[in-house]
C-alpha cells in the first residue's frame, strides 16, 4: 500500500483525502498528518488512522497541548518538520493541501525527494513553476495535480501525446457575482462572497472565486504543470461545474472530463493513478434532464484574469508577488478593511511596484512573496 503523508488534513482537501482512504482502507496506509492549529480535529483524525507523525505548524501550541490526546501518534511541531517527513523513506505519496505559499516548502521537498505528490497547492506552481517543474525532471518526482480543472485536463492528456494538444479550456463556475458589473462589485460583503454557488472550500479558496483570482491563478499552474504556450490556454464560465475542464486536440477532437462538483473524484485519481477503483464520489445521474452552460468570462467585471494573463506570460517573480498580494489582500478584505474590488486594485499596484527579476532562485521567490505581503498591508485604496 502507498504510504501516505497528508499535509493540510484539517482543511477541506485534507477531509476529503480522509474520506477517500476511509472507503478504500485497502488500498492507503496513512503515516502522517498535519494542520496549522486545529488540535482538537487532528487528534480525531490519529485516532481514527493512526499515523506515525502528527504535525501542528503553529508552534505556540507546544507547552500547553495535551500530548495523550494524539498517543500512540508521535506529535511534533513547527513547519519545518513537514519538510523532513516529505523527504522521509517511509513516505511514498506527499497529499500537498496546505493552503497558499505556506505549502511550498514541503512540496518542494517531497518533489526533490522523488515522491508522488498529489497536489493540490496551486500556489506551488504559481510561485515557482519554472523550477518546481525542472526539480522534478531531476528527481523523477510525479506531480499529479488535484485541482478539478487541472485533473481534469491531466486525464483528457492521457489520449494524445503533449505535441497533439492545440489548447486546453478551464472551466470556471463563475463564483456567486457571476453576471453582475463592476460598479455592482464595488459594495460586495465578505459574507456574501463566502456563499459559494456550487463548491464547499475554505475562506480563501472561496475568496478566490468569488473575484475568478482562482481561475487566473489555475491559469499560471496549467502553464508550467503541462508546460503550455499562453496562447494554448483560454478560461470559460460554466455555471454548473459538471463539466471541469477540456482538452482540444490538432485533429479537432475535445475530450473533456464531467462529474458532479465533488472534490473526492479528483484526490482519488491522483493517488491510484495510472489505477481506477470503485467510486467515492458522488456519480452522474444521465435518467434526469439536466442543461450544461457556457459563456465567457467578464473581464472588466474580473479583472484579477488579465493579471493572471499577464504573469503567465512574464514568469520570473510575477507570479510569487501576485500571489502573494492576493493572499494579503483576501486577508484584508474578510477582516472588513479593504472593499471586495479593492483584492485586485491591491495586485495590481504590488505587481507594478515590484523590482522583476526574470530569473528567480527559490530564495529570491520567497524574499519577494514576503515583500509583496507587507507592501499590500500598507496599501490603501
Amino acid at each position: 500500500m502507498p504510504r501516505i503523508a497528508l499535509f493540510g488534513s484539517t482543511g477541506s482537501i485534507g477531509t476529503n483525502c480522509l474520506d477517500v482512504v476511509r472507503h478504500h482502507r485497502e488500498r492507503f496506509d496513512v503515516v502522517a498528518l498535519s494542520a496549522h492549529s486545529r488540535s482538537t480535529e487532528l487528534a480525531e483524525q490519529c485516532r481514527e488512522f493512526g499515523p506515525k507523525w502528527a504535525v501542528l505548524c503553529d508552534e505556540n501550541q507546544r507547552a500547553d497541548l495535551a500530548r495523550d490526546a494524539f498517543d500512540p501518534t508521535e506529535l511534533r511541531f513547527g513547519a519545518d518538520v513537514l519538510e523532513e517527513i516529505a523527504a522521509s523513506p517511509e513516505v511514498d505519496t506527499v497529499v500537498s493541501a496546505i493552503v497558499g505559499a505556506a505549502g511550498l516548502r514541503s512540496t518542494w521537498a517531497a518533489i526533490e525527494a522523488g515522491k508522488r505528490v498529489a497536489l493540490a497547492n496551486k500556489e506551488t506552481m504559481v510561485v515557482a513553476g519554472p523550477l518546481v517543474t525542472e526539480l522534478a525532471r531531476t528527481s523523477g518526482a510525479e506531480i499529479i495535480p488535484v485541482d478539478s480543472e487541472h485533473s481534469a485536463i491531466f486525464q483528457a492528456m492521457q489520449s494524445g501525446a503533449p505535441t497533439e494538444v492545440r489548447r486546453v479550456v478551464l472551466t470556471a463556475s463563475g463564483g456567486p457575482f457571476r453576471g453582475r458589473s463592476r460598479a455592482e462589485l464595488e459594495a460586495v460583503t465578505p459574507e456574501q462572497a463566502l456563499d459559494h454557488p456550487t463548491w464547499d472550500m475554505g475562506p480563501k479558496i472561496t475568496i478566490d472565486s468569488a473575484t475568478m483570482t482562482n481561475k487566473a491563478l489555475e491559469l499560471i499552474e496549467a502553464k508550467w504543470l503541462f508546460d503550455l504556450r499562453d496562447d494554448q490556454i483560454e478560461i470559460i464560465v460554466h455555471p454548473q461545474s459538471i463539466v471541469h475542464s477540456f482538452v482540444e486536440f490538432v485533429d479537432g477532437s475535445v475530450l473533456a472530463q464531467l462529474s458532479p462538483p465533488d472534490m473526492r473524484l479528483p484526490i482519488q485519481y491522483a493517488l491510484t493513478f495510472p489505477d481506477r477503483c470503485e467510486a467515492t464520489a458522488r456519480q452522474m445521474d444521465w435518467r434526469t434532464a439536466f442543461s450544461l452552460e457556457f459563456e465567457p468570462p467578464d473581464e472588466e467585471a474580473f479583472p484579477a484574469l488579465a493579471i493572471g494573463r499577464e504573469v503567465a506570460a512574464q514568469g520570473g517573480t510575477s507570479g510569487a508577488v501576485f500571489n502573494a498580494a492576493n493572499e494579503a489582500a483576501v486577508e484584508r478584505f474578510l477582516a472588513g478593511e479593504l472593499k471586495f474590488t479593492d483584492i485586485s486594485r491591491a495586485c495590481r499596484a504590488v505587481l507594478d511596484a515590484h523590482d522583476f527579476d526574470p530569473d528567480p532562485a527559490l530564495a529570491d521567490l520567497l524574499r519577494v512573496d514576503q515583500w509583496s505581503r507587507t507592501e499590500v498591508m500598507k496599501w490603501t485604496s
